[in-house]
């Protein structure tokens, strides 16, 4: 909003030309989705904790975590809050494609929140069931597909990492898969939370690397140099993703190790959601798959341990997903959690690296 109320008067106040630069707004909205988070945090905490909405630790997980019981959780909506008003305020709300990524977090957030309301609030065990919480999400995700697919302009050719001449045409095949991708994100990055500053470490890094992403896209010079797809006006998603840095940063002053708020459904499933709905804007779809590989090999473990088990009734490792497996075998909670950070680090920057390797 910045962008739109106060540019359009630069020539009378030169000083607002600087609202033009959208690498001045990124850093900026990155620094105010930080400040709400981490100024507010301490007000949602204390509010989640005279309405007792406290995290239940299961029985048969590692015992570590029963000291954990009673820990505020739905701390996410403070995530998503930073986020939203941080995006508002420095990112031009003209493009539609602000819009969808938007849409995409608040609508996932909402079903996270009913999730969540359900197992906290009402005292249902299970919250939403697997069939009711995966039918919301693939309705909302065909929403953001299908008007993608509508908008002018727009391509359903798909980018390869690596490969410049090789972009194929998926037609209206691309609604499925841009499905797949954003519910796909948004699970992997559920499945991921579940030890002090696991998920947010990884979530922060990959927002980081779609930020550098949705920038160059964004701008036709460099787009043209690194030979990828052009799309005007992604480079407004960098403000989101930077916003969403900036909030995951102050959400981590409170969710380190040992944490005092845990983000719950409503903070894990709009932020998978959100970088699967930018990766398909900025058509760097794939390149999530090794940005996001944290997420990803959490999420594959769940998937071999649940075959493998019904299959030939074994277990794979000795609980998933596979940070648990570390921790049952004696790995400290802290150290776990830093060398999945490192991996993801190492996973951005290799990803970073196929923009140029082509």
């Amino acid at each position: 909003m910045f962008y739109n109320w106060l540019y359009p008067f630069h020539a009378e106040y030169s000083f607002l030309n600087v609202f033009r630069y959208l690498s001045f707004r990124i850093i900026y909205a990155a620094v105010t989705a930080f400040l709400i988070a981490f100024v507010l945090a301490p007000w949602v905490i204390r509010k989640l904790q005279e309405i007792k909405l406290g995290q239940r630790i299961r029985d048969d997980g590692p015992k570590s975590h029963l000291a954990k019981s009673g820990t505020p959780t739905m701390g996410g909506v403070l995530i998503i809050f930073a986020v939203l008003l941080s995006t508002l305020l420095w990112a031009d709300i003209s493009r539609a494609y602000v819009w969808l990524v938007l849409a995409a977090t608040v609508g996932f957030g909402a079903i996270g929140f009913v999730d969540d309301y359900l197992k906290f609030v009402k005292a249902q065990s299970t919250g939403l069931t697997a069939g009711q919480k995966f039918t919301a999400q693939i309705v909302l995700a065909t929403a953001i597909a299908v008007a993608l697919y509508f908008l002018p302009g727009y391509t359903t050719k798909l980018s390869i990492p690596f490969f410049k001449n090789f972009v194929p045409d998926l037609g209206w095949g691309y609604i499925v898969f841009a499905v797949l991708v954003i519910v796909g994100s948004s699970n992997a990055v559920n499945l991921t939370d579940g030890l002090d500053g696991l998920v947010i470490g990884p979530v922060m890094i990959a927002a980081l690397a779609y930020t550098i992403v949705a920038y160059i896209t964004g701008h036709r010079v460099m787009s043209d140099y690194l030979l990828i797809p052009h799309i005007e006006g992604a480079g407004e998603l960098a403000v989101f993703t930077a916003s969403i840095f900036g909030a995951s940063l102050g959400f981590l002053w409170f969710n380190a190790y040992p944490a005092t708020v845990f983000m719950g459904d409503v903070g894990s499933l709009p932020l998978g959601a959100a970088l699967g709905t930018v990766a398909v804007i900025s058509k760097h779809e794939l390149l999530l798959l090794m940005v996001g590989g944290v997420f990803v090999i959490e999420a594959v473990s769940v998937i071999f341990q649940v075959a493998s088990f019904k299959s030939r009734g074994k277990r794979i490792f000795l609980m998933a997903p596979i940070h648990h497996h570390f921790e049952m075998k004696g790995w400290e909670e802290p150290k776990i959690v830093a060398r999945l950070w490192i991996i993801a680090i190492l996973l951005a920057l290799l990803s970073l690296s196929t923009l140029k390797l082509r």
